[in-house]
Order: C-alpha cells, then structure tokens, then sequence
C-alpha cells in the first residue's frame, strides 16, 4: 500500500502537465465514483485574490453556530493534509490514501492532474462525513475548474484581476467570463466587488443566476472601533476582522450575503457571525510573529494582492526598516507586483523557487525582472528561501520587520522558519 506522499508524487509524475482545465475526464471519475453529494448545503468561493480568506471566514461563522463543516481549499503551505478540513480538522493520511486508491481504481485509463486527484478526494471524504455545509475554494478558474463539476447552492467570486493570464486571458474581461462560470441558474451569485468587470455581471446574467452585489444588494461601512453589515432592513455591528488586511471586510461581507441567502436553509445566527468574523484565521495572510525582527508572511503573488499588501504597510509604518524576502514563479507579473512595495522596501533578499517547482524563478533571474527602483535596493541573491530568511534576520535590526510573500513556496518556508525557532 502507497503511503500519502507516495500517492502525491506518483501523481505529480503520472500526468505530463501540471495544470490541464476541463471538465470532461473528472466528471467522468466522479460518475464512475457515484458521484455522491458533497454536503447537504455547497457554497463555492472563486475569484482572483480572496478566496482561502473568505473559506475561513465561512467555516469560523458556520462552526461557531454548530454546522458540521467541510472545507477545501488549495494550495497547502506545509502538509497536503491541511487542503481537506472536516469540523476543523485536517483530513489524516489514512482518509485521503484510502481516497486515492477509489479513485484510482474507477478511473480506468482517464488520466488525471494533481489537483484533480485532490479535488475528488475532498469530494470523496466529504460525503461520508455527515456534513451540513461543504465550502469548496476554486482553483486557478472557474469555468474550466475540476470544483466546478459540483452544482453549488450558493457560488462566490471575491475579487477580479490580473493572475494566470496564460490560462484565463490578459485582461479583467476576460478572466471575468472564466470566473464566473462557478455561477448555475436560479441559485445566488455573489459578487464581492464594488466595481466588477462589466463581462462578470453579463455572464451572470447569461447563466441566469440570482445576483447578490456588493454596493447593491449588500453594504457595509467601516468604522473606527468595528464595522456594520446591511442587506435591506436587516443590519449587523461586527468587530474588526481576525484577519489584518483591509480587504478582509469585503471578504467577510461577502462571506455573510452567502450565509444571509441560505438562511432559511442553515438558519441565521447573528451571534455566530459577530464571532466567525473576530476569530477567523488563515495562514500566510498578513500573518504576523513577534520579534524582535518581526516577521510577516503572506502569500501575495499578484499585483492586486501586493497593492492589498502595500496598503497594510503604508497604515503600520514602524520606526525601523522593512526588509523583503521575495520570491516568485516564472508566469507572475513581478515588476506590477514589485510596484506598489518599492518604496516601502529598504532591501530586498531574493530567493530562488527554481528547486521548488518547475515554474520557479532563480534569484538571479527575478532580480532581473525587478522595477529599477528594487534593483537598486537587492541585498542578497539566495539559492532558497531558508538562506535568505537567514540573511534576512542577520540584517535586521530590533526596529525593523522582514516580510516574507511572494508566492505560497516562500510563505511555506517561512512558516517551517518559525516552526523550527519554536
């Protein structure tokens, strides 16, 4: 019998591309599987930047108010068990082998991705697990996603932008119609934005779905203290959210309308929103650990999420000095992600993800890609990403921070980082 990392890397070597949208070969496994019902209630959260935020979010709210809750979400930071949750609980490594070898056995000669063997061990897993509610995060589209081939009772989109353009089309249009392909007929679309895509909200109403709109059939208003909720009459004071980004509200808020639409199906328990809000919490997001040096991690990998980023740092200033711990896969915009943080950067460590994956930029190559106002500030090139921390933390002194974002690879070792201190 294969152990868990056995079936991981036998996957990795068993499809020739790491990513192939469509849904034709998973729907065809999930038939053969007998496609059972995730959960008596599905909620799907899509979108560019937001997502795992705005699952934390929904599962903290629903678990406070005594939902058994599942939640998948990709990718992981340190263990592949951390992408299946059941009533808070990371799935063990007997439940997701024991996945695998179904799977593998109904698939005949369908190949099949990494993610997509992910994806149905969740769906698998969940189905026996007696859940009221299963929140499913999309993966790199919508449309084409291997989440997509379940029909949700309620389908989020947080954020539209620039990511994966090799794959969803090279402007907010066009990522837009891929995005909202998780939407389904007559059932509650929720769009977490003020200011969508115009192709969002046209492709929503092509598909004929029920459109909740932030701005329009939903508000909230930020205050100093906490922050208020509204849909109609119906109003809610929250505290601030356990998340630190700004963008955190429109998450939350998005994750409410989600739960406000079902209400007459889970109920509506103002008590355990107010507490899901505070409490939520999600690794690598603004993710701050004392020092001195502080450290932040966060897995900010496109220009819309280093500007959330930029915001975050322009509204904590600290007497000392910020110091970057960077690195990036070979697809992502590093000079539009670069942008908004250079001149809140005093030195940048670059680190090489080429050993990490085989998208991954060299140190040497991504200094290259810098804007020229980086450049100038480089500190260090770095094979990896533990040897920059390092050289990170031997810069810095007790008034400064070191950042560490970039991509989910460097947010992994930076978390292994504290771990390892600990």
């Amino acid at each position: 019998m294969k152990t868990l990392q056995e079936w991981l890397d036998w996957q990795l070597r068993m499809h020739p591309r790491e990513i192939e949208l469509g849904l034709d070969r998973v729907r065809d496994v999930w038939v053969r599987l007998g496609a059972p019902a995730p959960a008596a209630t599905v909620i799907t959260v899509g979108g560019t930047n937001g997502k795992g935020s705005t699952v934390g979010f929904l599962e903290a709210m629903l678990a406070a108010g005594g939902h058994r809750v599942g939640a998948f979400t990709s990718p992981h930071l340190i263990r592949y068990n951390e992408r299946v949750r059941v009533a808070g609980h990371e799935a063990d490594d007997e439940a997701l082998v024991a996945a695998f070898e179904r799977i593998e056995a109904a698939r005949g000669e369908i190949p099949l991705t990494y993610f997509e063997f992910g994806t149905l061990a969740a769906l698998l897993i969940f189905a026996t697990s007696h859940l009221d509610v299963a929140i499913l995060e999309v993966g790199l589209g919508g449309r084409l996603d291997a989440v997509n081939i379940v029909d949700a009772d309620v389908a989020i989109v947080t954020t539209i932008d620039l990511d994966h353009q090799d794959w969803l089309g090279n402007d907010r249009e066009l990522i837009a119609r891929e995005k909202a392909g998780i939407f389904r007929a007559e059932r509650p679309a929720i769009i977490g934005e003020i200011d969508p895509p115009r192709t969002l909200l046209a492709e929503a109403s092509r598909i004929g779905a029920r459109v909740i709109a932030a701005g329009v059939d939903y508000r909230y208003e930020v205050a100093n203290r906490g922050w208020l909720w509204q849909s109609g009459s119906l109003s809610l004071q929250l505290p601030r959210p356990g998340l630190a980004a700004p963008c955190q509200y429109a998450n939350a808020a998005a994750a409410i309308a989600a739960l406000f639409v079902l209400r007459e199906r889970i109920g509506w328990q103002a008590e355990a929103i107010v507490h899901g809000v505070a409490h939520a919490q999600v690794a690598a997001r603004i993710q701050r650990f004392p020092g001195p040096p502080e450290l932040i991690v966060d897995v900010a990998h496109n220009p819309q999420a280093a500007r959330v980023l930029a915001e975050w740092l322009s509204r904590n200033p600290i007497s000392g000095r910020t110091i970057a711990v960077y690195g990036a896969l070979a697809d992502k915009d590093v000079g539009g992600i670069v942008a908004p943080l250079q001149d809140l950067i005093s030195h940048w460590h670059l680190a090489g993800l080429d050993t990490d994956s085989a998208r991954g930029l060299d140190a040497r190559t991504l200094g290259a890609r810098l804007t020229p106002e980086a450049s100038a500030r480089i500190a260090g090139h770095h094979a990896e990403v533990r040897s920059a921390l390092r050289a990170a933390r031997d810069e810095a002194g007790e008034d400064d921070r070191i950042i560490a974002f970039g991509s989910f690879f460097v947010a992994a070792a930076a978390l292994a980082s504290v771990r390892r201190d600990d």
